[in-house]
């Protein structure tokens, strides 16, 4: 094995998805961490996807996060989304609604729908930003028109 990530990422999709091979959650998490391990964004998503829904891996909501976290700090901005939900529902890190901003904002300035629609929320209801009715309507439109 020369530790090619993407034929490693390749491999782990191939067992996730049962394509080509029986599908084997324990073999993809074997594939995605050590690519996941080189630095890939992507992967590293996946891995944390793995962990959070305990496919292949007991479910580890911290272990999630510590994957998560490596992605979106990457600019992988489904990473980010998913790491501001983690943040605001205290799974694997302590509810941190500043934290939720932080990651929401990353992630919705690269056109993540879901993420600007949820930060709008939060400033509609004044959490953990300060409350304004203007940028909860610019970041839904932005949402609506994204989606």
């Amino acid at each position: 094995m020369q530790g090619h990530a993407i034929a490693q990422s390749n491999l782990g999709m191939m067992y996730s998805n049962g394509r080509g091979v029986v599908q084997d959650y324990q073999e993809a998490v074997k594939w995605f961490r050590q690519a996941a391990m080189q630095g890939n964004a992507q992967v590293q998503f996946n891995l944390g996807v793995m962990y959070a829904n305990g496919r292949g891996v007991a479910q580890d909501y911290q272990d999630a996060a510590k994957w998560y976290r490596l992605a979106a700090m990457q600019g992988n901005a489904q990473a980010q989304f998913n790491l501001g939900v983690m943040y605001a529902n205290g799974r694997g890190v302590a509810q941190d609604y500043q934290e939720v901003v932080k990651w929401y904002r990353l992630a919705a300035a690269q056109g993540n729908a879901v993420a600007q629609s949820n930060l709008g929320a939060m400033y509609d209801d004044g959490q953990g930003v300060p409350s304004s009715r203007v940028a909860a309507y610019a970041l839904y439109n932005f949402a609506a028109a994204n989606d």
